[in-house]
Order: structure tokens, then C-alpha cells, then sequence
């Protein structure tokens, strides 16, 4: 049985600044099993605009402060797009992406978390901290990429300044054949 949280660490260039053709829009499946239950919803990213150099400091700072004030500093941001989870939709307050060897990562926050899973099953009181959703989409140049959704996350710094995302939930929810829509 996985713990109720889970630590995932990138470098804090994955925020940076993008020079991407908007908008675009990425699909996928997401998918996350437990031990009680499994299921998949289709899953979305549009992404209209990418975040600024100023915006970028602006979501780091915030990050750096801890507590509330990334879902604060998020919610005064021009939407960004939006996450499709199934029949959900939520605005995006911040995208960014970085190359990788074969693609990009692209990075997307919302200003407030899409749902929050318990033992597999969506639960509806949502736990203190867990402000914001996360996406990250590992984009290939070449065939179908990957990502992984937090729809109900923390984000903090560590002491190298490594990017740490707390997830509320049990389970990873993978985005499975991720492509970017032509």
C-alpha cells in the first residue's frame, strides 16, 4: 500500500519559459489503479499562452513562500489554457516547458485542485495544503509521450531548490498515450 502522499522531485528549469506554437492541445488517458479499485478518464491540456520570464519568478516565488501562496499567486495569473479530466474542466493559470533529449516537458498548474482520490475512489473534502492541480507532460518528438497528474498537489522547494510536489492522493494517475494534437 502506497503512502497517502507521494514526493515527486524536477529541476526548477521545468518552469522555464517556452517558445512553443500555441495554442496546442495535448490528450491522453488517464489511468491510476489501487489496491480497492482501478479507472481511466479521457484527459485534455490546451494550452493558449506560456508563461512569461516575470511570471515564472513570480510562481517561484510563491512556491518559495510556501503555505497558500502559490494558489494566491496563481489566481491573479491570465488563464493559460485549460485541463480536461473527463467531463471536469479547469482553467490553467501557468504552463511552462523546457527541450529534453527526444521532446519537452511541459509543466501546467491550475489555481485550484480537479479532485481528490481515496483508496481509488474521488472523495470530496479536499485536505488542507492541497491547493493546486499539476500536469506534467513528458512530450516526444517521435511517437506517443507520457505524463502524470496531481489533480490535488502542494509544491514546495527542497534545499537544492529541486521542485517538490506532494500529491494528496494514493496512487499515481498516469496520462497514457500522451500525443499533441496535430
Amino acid at each position: 500500500m502506497r503512502a497517502p502522499h507521494r514526493l515527486l522531485a524536477l529541476a526548477v528549469g521545468a518552469l522555464s519559459v517556452a517558445a512553443a506554437t500555441v495554442p496546442e492541445t495535448f490528450t491522453a488517458t488517464a489511468s491510476a489503479t489501487t489496491d480497492v479499485a482501478s479507472g481511466s478518464l479521457p484527459f485534455s491540456v490546451t494550452i493558449t499562452r506560456y508563461a512569461s520570464a516575470d511570471e515564472r519568478e513570480t510562481v517561484m516565488q510563491a512556491v518559495r513562500a510556501g503555505g497558500t501562496a502559490l494558489r494566491t499567486a496563481l489566481a491573479r495569473l491570465d488563464d493559460a489554457g485549460f485541463i480536461q479530466l473527463g467531463e471536469r474542466r479547469t482553467s490553467i493559470k501557468y504552463a511552462g516547458e523546457r527541450a529534453t533529449g527526444s521532446g519537452r516537458l511541459v509543466t501546467v498548474v491550475a489555481a485550484e485542485p480537479i479532485l481528490f482520490l481515496r483508496g481509488g475512489v474521488a472523495a470530496p473534502p479536499r485536505p488542507t495544503g492541497a491547493e493546486v492541480t499539476v500536469a506534467m507532460l513528458v512530450v516526444q518528438d517521435a511517437g506517443d509521450g507520457l505524463g502524470e497528474l496531481a489533480p490535488a498537489a502542494t509544491v514546495g522547494v527542497d534545499a537544492h531548490g529541486a521542485l517538490l510536489i506532494e500529491d494528496y492522493g494514493p496512487t499515481v494517475i498516469w496520462l497514457k498515450g500522451l500525443v499533441r494534437e496535430k
